[in-house]
Protein backbone atom coordinates (compact mmCIF):
# COMPACT_ATOMS: atom_id res chain seq x y z
CA UNK A 1 0.00 0.00 0.00
CA UNK A 2 3.17 2.47 0.63
CA UNK A 3 3.91 2.01 -2.89
CA UNK A 4 1.06 2.33 -4.01
CA UNK A 5 0.61 6.25 -2.28
CA UNK A 6 4.36 6.74 -3.20
CA UNK A 7 3.88 6.26 -6.57
CA UNK A 8 0.29 7.93 -6.91
CA UNK A 9 2.67 11.40 -5.27
CA UNK A 10 5.14 11.01 -7.95
CA UNK A 11 2.48 10.62 -10.53
CA UNK A 12 0.72 13.76 -9.24
CA UNK A 13 3.74 15.33 -9.14
CA UNK A 14 4.75 14.91 -12.98
CA UNK A 15 1.57 16.11 -14.03
CA UNK A 16 1.69 19.29 -12.47
CA UNK A 17 5.23 19.69 -13.81
CA UNK A 18 3.70 19.08 -17.23
CA UNK A 19 1.26 21.47 -17.19
CA UNK A 20 3.10 24.13 -15.84
CA UNK A 21 5.69 23.20 -18.92
CA UNK A 22 2.70 23.82 -21.06
CA UNK A 23 1.75 27.10 -19.45
CA UNK A 24 4.96 28.95 -19.52
CA UNK A 25 5.18 27.34 -23.78
CA UNK A 26 2.02 29.11 -24.10
CA UNK A 27 2.59 32.23 -22.82
CA UNK A 28 6.41 32.74 -24.83
CA UNK A 29 4.03 32.00 -27.49
CA UNK A 30 1.28 35.15 -27.06
CA UNK A 31 4.82 36.97 -25.95
CA UNK A 32 6.17 36.47 -29.24
CA UNK A 33 3.25 36.70 -31.54
CA UNK A 34 2.58 39.96 -29.63
CA UNK A 35 6.16 41.56 -29.93
CA UNK A 36 6.36 40.79 -33.55
CA UNK A 37 3.02 43.16 -34.09
CA UNK A 38 4.21 46.18 -31.82
CA UNK A 39 5.14 49.32 -33.17
CA UNK A 40 8.89 50.18 -34.30
CA UNK A 41 10.17 53.60 -33.69
CA UNK A 42 13.73 53.90 -36.15
CA UNK A 43 15.73 57.46 -36.18
CA UNK A 44 17.37 58.48 -39.48
CA UNK A 45 19.44 60.33 -36.90
CA UNK A 46 19.39 59.83 -32.66
CA UNK A 47 22.78 62.23 -32.16
CA UNK A 48 22.55 65.42 -33.16
CA UNK A 49 25.71 67.98 -33.23
CA UNK A 50 25.16 71.50 -33.45
CA UNK A 51 28.41 72.11 -33.14
CA UNK A 52 29.58 75.86 -31.77
CA UNK A 53 26.81 78.55 -30.29
CA UNK A 54 26.97 82.09 -28.76
CA UNK A 55 25.39 81.63 -25.34
CA UNK A 56 21.64 82.96 -25.87
CA UNK A 57 21.28 81.52 -29.09
CA UNK A 58 18.41 79.08 -29.80
CA UNK A 59 18.66 75.73 -31.98
CA UNK A 60 15.77 73.75 -32.82
CA UNK A 61 16.51 70.25 -34.36
CA UNK A 62 13.80 68.11 -36.13
CA UNK A 63 14.31 64.11 -34.78
CA UNK A 64 12.55 62.21 -38.44
CA UNK A 65 11.67 58.90 -37.76
CA UNK A 66 9.67 55.94 -39.72
CA UNK A 67 7.37 53.64 -37.63
CA UNK A 68 9.10 50.38 -39.26
CA UNK A 69 6.39 48.35 -37.69
CA UNK A 70 3.35 46.77 -38.04
CA UNK A 71 0.61 48.38 -35.84
CA UNK A 72 0.20 51.81 -35.53
CA UNK A 73 2.97 53.68 -33.32
CA UNK A 74 1.38 56.33 -30.73
CA UNK A 75 4.13 58.68 -28.88
CA UNK A 76 2.74 59.37 -25.43
CA UNK A 77 5.19 61.84 -24.26
CA UNK A 78 8.74 63.62 -24.98
CA UNK A 79 10.54 65.15 -22.23
CA UNK A 80 14.04 66.54 -22.03
CA UNK A 81 16.63 66.53 -18.93
CA UNK A 82 16.73 70.25 -18.50
CA UNK A 83 14.22 72.91 -18.38
CA UNK A 84 16.08 74.67 -21.27
CA UNK A 85 15.20 71.96 -24.34
CA UNK A 86 11.54 71.69 -25.20
CA UNK A 87 10.73 68.90 -26.87
CA UNK A 88 7.10 68.25 -29.26
CA UNK A 89 5.94 65.49 -29.83
CA UNK A 90 3.25 64.18 -32.66
CA UNK A 91 -0.38 64.65 -31.89
CA UNK A 92 -1.64 61.74 -33.69
CA UNK A 93 -0.62 58.32 -34.09
CA UNK A 94 2.06 57.15 -37.03
CA UNK A 95 0.80 54.12 -39.33
CA UNK A 96 3.47 51.61 -40.27
CA UNK A 97 5.18 52.83 -42.99
CA UNK A 98 4.64 56.62 -41.89
CA UNK A 99 7.30 59.36 -41.12
CA UNK A 100 6.64 61.64 -38.52
CA UNK A 101 9.02 64.00 -35.87
CA UNK A 102 10.31 64.94 -32.93
CA UNK A 103 10.42 68.66 -32.72
CA UNK A 104 12.86 69.93 -30.22
CA UNK A 105 14.75 73.34 -29.18
CA UNK A 106 17.35 74.27 -27.04
CA UNK A 107 17.79 77.49 -25.62
CA UNK A 108 21.32 78.26 -24.64
CA UNK A 109 20.85 81.08 -22.52
CA UNK A 110 22.39 80.80 -19.23
CA UNK A 111 24.54 77.68 -20.56
CA UNK A 112 28.74 77.45 -21.53
CA UNK A 113 30.47 75.11 -22.71
CA UNK A 114 29.63 71.46 -24.12
CA UNK A 115 26.46 70.53 -24.00
CA UNK A 116 24.53 67.15 -24.41
CA UNK A 117 20.81 67.64 -23.55
CA UNK A 118 18.91 64.11 -23.90
CA UNK A 119 15.41 63.75 -24.48
CA UNK A 120 13.39 60.27 -24.14
CA UNK A 121 10.66 59.66 -25.82
CA UNK A 122 7.79 57.31 -24.26
CA UNK A 123 5.58 55.77 -27.05
CA UNK A 124 4.18 52.39 -27.20
CA UNK A 125 7.18 50.29 -28.32
CA UNK A 126 9.12 47.83 -26.85
CA UNK A 127 11.31 48.78 -24.80
CA UNK A 128 8.52 51.82 -23.79
CA UNK A 129 11.53 54.22 -24.13
CA UNK A 130 14.26 55.95 -26.53
CA UNK A 131 16.42 58.49 -26.27
CA UNK A 132 17.87 60.76 -28.40
CA UNK A 133 20.48 63.46 -27.88
CA UNK A 134 21.35 67.18 -28.93
CA UNK A 135 24.72 68.18 -28.61
CA UNK A 136 27.14 70.82 -29.23
CA UNK A 137 28.94 73.52 -27.18
CA UNK A 138 27.75 76.80 -26.28
CA UNK A 139 30.47 80.04 -26.26
CA UNK A 140 30.30 82.12 -23.93
CA UNK A 141 31.30 85.77 -25.39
Amino acid sequence: MKQYMILLAISGLLAACNQNANTTSAVATTEKATTANIPVMKFDKEVYDFGKIKAGDKVSYDYAFVNTGKSPLIVTDAVASCGCTIPTKPDKPINPGEKSMIKVVFNSAGKSGLIDKQITITANTVPAQTMVHLVGEVITK
